[in-house]
């Protein structure tokens, strides 16, 4: 382990252990693995491919330098050292029993040790006398913040700030039960759906296609009670209920019912599934699945509503980072959604993240929310950009920030966005100058900004003068 860096050690790596993995080392956690399938190695990184693919996407600013990831054949040199031990190993007890077992003898005493269990209670993992909680994630856990924690007060608590400081949301269940809170909903969910086509009343597809076109798009910004309350109109909740409560007795679904799983159940949902999902691959689902939800999510980012909220609140505690010599503003992959007809981003979107490193910097001088809230903001008034060289979906992309002058109202940046191979694709100057906005005339900044922007200016001069500055249309290199 990296001397300072904190560690995670992860028992059993599918597709659970395997997004636990990521999730740790692309905040920056040095992870250590135990698992003896012989093809661990290629499944994790398969995972981890998608997780670096997707995860810095959900954020403008850089993430934390990904750690160090080491495989291991023996689970107490895996274990030892950790401060959180995550077990992913099939949901079978006696196997939990087996693992738990050789996890308390090896780990640290204060080490969180947390079960990815989608149904047993601590009571079942710790017969033995263990110290265990549930700790439960949801799918894919590189991108959905949401976990369930269930247990000891003290480990669930000391639980919840390592989690919060990955960016994920810990949500402790007030007491033991079956499956804990989303699993029961969602099997409910299921199983109302496998009566629905069991017996012709739909197919996969067509109940997928009421789900994701109709109450599941309203669940992921506002979950189902706050939804109904909308629904309630003004009265609210309790019109709702009155309404709509005396429906609950009359017997539309089949939830305390289980319909007999026989093969020619299985063949059809089979047979319908892989239809619905055409000439489609596993691996090729999972990347839609992530595009999709790093678009969705990042809308909700900008409202800061729902999982949008847990994703600001982690963005504002990454430290600013510098590559040779000048702060890295925007450092997030290209989505596909960016792409044009001719397979790169398209010119707008340069523009765009030029913009967005312009934001960060105005931060790293201390131009935040709270001061454009109470003092003024910088308005561009002219910009000029070069494009150099495609960027095309899928490269991680960094922009790097000058500061030319910033004396008075005036701030004059110039930003260079890199390639994913490190080319310099693009190059955006732009001066802006300091506005009142109660007034809506320009001034001048406050000392401390002002004071912010000359410290980068002076440090930033000894570089020299970049190429492209004040370039004109086919004045430049590369056009």
């Amino acid at each position: 382990m990296s001397v300072g860096r904190r560690k995670a050690a992860i028992v059993g790596v599918g597709v659970i252990g395997g997004g636990w993995a990521s999730r740790f080392l692309l905040n920056g956690w040095d992870v250590s693995i135990f698992d003896l399938d012989l093809d661990a190695r290629r499944k994790f990184e398969e995972v981890l491919a998608h997780a670096r693919r997707s995860l810095p996407s959900l954020y403008d600013k850089a993430m934390p330098l990904e750690g160090a990831v080491s495989f291991h054949e023996d689970i107490g040199e895996a274990v030892r050292g950790s401060l959180w031990v995550q077990e992913s190993v099939p949901e079978c007890l006696e196997v939990k029993h087996k693992v738990y077992a050789e996890i308390e003898k090896h780990a640290p005493e204060d080490a969180v040790i947390g079960s990815s269990t989608s149904g047993f209670k601590p009571s079942d993992l710790n017969v033995a006398g263990g110290r265990g909680i549930v700790a439960h994630p949801f799918n894919p856990v590189y991108l959905l913040p949401l976990v369930e924690l269930v247990g000891d007060e003290e480990m669930c608590g000391q639980a919840s700030l390592y989690l919060r400081e990955m960016g994920m949301y810990p949500l402790k269940v007030r007491k033991e039960i079956d499956a804990h809170i989303a699993d029961r909903l969602l099997e409910s969910v299921w199983r109302e759906g496998l009566w629905l086509v069991k017996e012709g009343v739909c197919t996969t597809g067509e109940l997928d296609e009421a789900i994701r076109l109709g109450f599941g798009l309203r669940w992921g910004q506002m979950g189902l009670f706050e939804t109904y309350r909308i629904a309630g109109g003004e009265a609210g909740m309790r019109h709702f209920m009155e309404q709509f409560g005396p429906a609950l007795k009359w017997p539309w679904s089949r939830l305390t019912d289980v319909p007999e799983l026989t093969d020619s159940l299985v063949d059809l949902i089979g047979l319908q599934s892989d239809a619905q999902s055409g000439s489609m691959t596993i691996r090729e689902l999972e990347r839609l699945r992530d595009d999709n939800l790093v678009g969705m999510m990042r809308s909700l980012k900008r409202l800061r509503s729902g999982v949008g909220a847990t994703i600001a609140l982690h963005e504002s505690t990454f430290e600013g980072v510098e590559e040779e010599g000048l702060p890295v503003t925007v450092r997030r992959q290209v989505p596909q959604v960016w792409t044009d007809y001719n397979g790169h981003m398209n010119e707008a979107r340069y523009t765009e993240v030029c913009a967005q490193a312009t934001d960060r910097f105005m931060e790293l001088i201390g131009c935040d929310e709270d001061y454009v809230g109470s003092v003024g903001s910088y308005f561009t008034v002219e910009s000029h950009v070069r494009f150099l060289s495609e960027v095309r979906e899928g490269e991680m992309i960094t922009v790097r920030t000058r500061v030319l002058g910033g004396g008075g109202k005036r701030m004059h940046l110039f930003h260079s966005l890199y390639g994913g191979s490190g080319r310099l694709s693009c190059t955006f100057e732009t001066l802006l100058l300091h506005v009142n906005l109660d007034a809506r005339h320009t001034s001048n900044p406050s000392a401390a900004v002002s004071k912010k922007i000359l410290e980068y200016a002076e440090s930033h001069a000894i570089l020299g003068m970049p190429e492209g500055v004040g370039s004109i249309i086919g004045g430049g290199e590369g056009m």
